[in-house]
């Protein structure tokens, strides 16, 4: 591994100074990461030419994270990842309300982000950068407090982990993710319709037009949320069937069969550059979503981001758990450790 740099990243509305940390093999892969949100900022990957190519999208400095906020690019999403029905939970009896920041519904925990905030850096080196945050008791109208943990790590085999780890003092909800837009043929190369996608998932979780699970798992054999083969994206995305309209696309979640073992659970290809990435996580569930609603979006480096220009693989416990006992379930218990990882790596084929 080379040694690990530090970049200044610019200063946020409040006056707060981010930085950037910067990991690289010595392969060519290379990660950047910042105490602004605790935020996945770049990964540069050697195409099949051995040329550099930036395979997230993203912006410049720490002003424009907090300014995209709503597109959570790179984000660390938490207390709880995707949405919950209602924007309310009961947890041991007790009733907790949520912001309503997605119609009627919760969305990425409200607009008081994790990944709008300033992290600590609790340890780094040539391989990893861990930050963590205290997040108290009642914030964003969860229960119990805790320090959130987030270490992103590289190798030499071109793998960056992601590793979440907290301890609440009251039972909670914990499921964090990571929401990092891919495009294997680079940031600047337009839609990831001809990318193919595989997943280790047999069903997926409908949901209805507010993208709220009905509570249904549901084969998906013979519709266009198959992805048991490769398949290139944009071969069923535009099909009549009703969750790919209500989504504008894809955005679902699959149930995986890992069995809570950290294994592969899908793998994305880029149709130019060659760039292979493959998902491991010990997680029940992956949110496909295909940037449905980007529209113009200025990111780094002078890109206009549109509709469909990347990919997100959000590994999670599955959306609104906490009101379908047929779900895996996301309360952390006081005291016990929440641990859990995700891994993408990265192979030119």
């Amino acid at each position: 591994m080379k040694p690990l740099q530090k970049k200044d990243f610019g200063k946020t509305s409040k006056g707060a100074q981010a930085t950037l940390y910067i990991l690289e093999n010595e392969a060519g892969m290379q990660i950047s990461v910042s105490d602004f949100g605790a935020t996945l900022t770049s990964v540069l990957v050697p195409d099949k030419d051995n040329n550099p190519v930036e395979v997230t999208l993203g912006y410049d400095d720490a002003a424009g994270y907090e300014a995209g906020l709503g597109n959570a690019f790179g984000a660390s999403v938490g207390r709880n990842a995707n949405r919950i029905g209602g924007a309310v939970i009961e947890i041991n009896g007790t009733e907790y309300h949520l912001t309503k920041n997605d119609g009627e519904n919760n969305l990425h925990s409200g607009l008081d982000f994790y990944h709008g905030r300033m992290w600590k850096v609790a340890d780094a080196d040539d391989t990893h950068v861990t930050f963590e945050m205290d997040s108290p008791d009642g914030d964003q109208g969860y229960p119990g407090a805790l320090v959130m943990k987030v270490t992103y790590s590289l190798d030499e085999e071109n793998t960056l982990m992601i590793h979440y780890e907290a301890e609440p003092d009251q039972d909670t909800i914990i499921n964090m993710t990571n929401h990092s837009y891919f495009n294997l043929n680079g940031h600047k190369s337009g839609d990831v319709l001809n990318h193919t996608l595989w997943l280790n998932a047999d069903a997926f979780t409908p949901a209805d037009a507010a993208s709220i699970p009905t509570g249904e798992i549901r084969s998906v054999e013979g519709t266009p949320m198959d992805f048991r083969t490769d398949k290139t994206i944009g071969k069923d995305i535009e099909a009549d069937y009703e969750p790919l309209v209500f989504g504008n696309g894809y955005d679902h979640n699959w149930v995986l069969k890992n069995e809570g073992e950290f294994d592969k659970v899908a793998e994305v290809a880029g149709d130019e550059s060659g760039v292979h990435m493959s998902v491991l996580t010990d997680l029940p569930g992956v949110q496909i979503y295909t940037a449905n609603f980007l529209d113009g979006e200025k990111g780094r480096d002078g890109a206009v981001y549109e509709m469909r220009d990347a990919i997100c693989l959000e590994t999670q416990y599955y959306p609104d758990a906490i009101h379908h006992e047929n779900f895996p379930g996301p309360i952390c218990k006081k005291g016990e450790k929440y641990d859990t990882r995700t891994a993408y790596r990265f192979r030119v084929k």
